[in-house]
């Protein structure tokens, strides 16, 4: 809590993990991200990454919540060397949420990522994901978790939605991510 009693993760550093705690980013949880996307810049001079629309059994989306941008985000991340992106979507589902998949994933499209215009974004639609245990927060990820459609968190990015729009017929699927 700020001083004047309301929240601010900027001021304080702190963000609030799923069951309420609140635990500190520090200093290395906010600059080292930030860091190693300049120094992909650098190395990678076009990235590709993965995410992925996963569905559990009843029908509601997968989201997480990053400690170093704002808003509900798809899971996923970037294809390493020598990864397919199969390989790299099966880790990052691991990886950001416990999730394992029950069946094929679906490529649902590919995009540019319009803000940087160096990054490829490979979308995969999974059903019947199952999370085999709960996320713990970790540097990476403050907070995971499944959403009815209709029920979305308040700071879901317009980039989510409109991908869960795509996916349900009510926008026509975009190049652009």
């Amino acid at each position: 809590m700020g001083h004047s009693g309301h929240r601010s993760d900027e001021q304080d550093g702190c963000d609030a993990s799923s069951n309420g705690k609140w635990y500190h980013r520090g200093f290395f949880g906010r600059i080292i991200p930030r860091l190693l996307h300049l120094l992909l810049f650098f190395k990678r001079p076009m990235t590709l990454g993965v995410r992925a629309a996963a569905f559990d059994a009843k029908g509601r989306i997968f989201l997480v919540r990053h400690t170093y941008v704002p808003g509900w985000h798809l899971p996923g991340g970037g294809v390493e060397k020598g990864q397919t992106v199969f390989d790299a979507l099966e880790r990052e589902l691991a990886e950001e949420g416990n999730l394992q998949q029950s069946g094929q994933a679906q490529l649902f499209n590919v995009y540019l990522n319009a803000t940087s215009h160096r990054d490829h974004i490979v979308l995969f639609v999974c059903r019947d994901v199952v999370q085999v245990k709960a996320h713990v927060p970790d540097w990476e990820i403050a907070e995971a978790g499944f959403f009815a459609l209709d029920a979305l968190p308040a700071d879901t990015t317009s980039a989510t939605k409109r991908c869960l729009a795509e996916l349900s017929s009510q926008a026509e699927p975009s190049q652009r991510w």
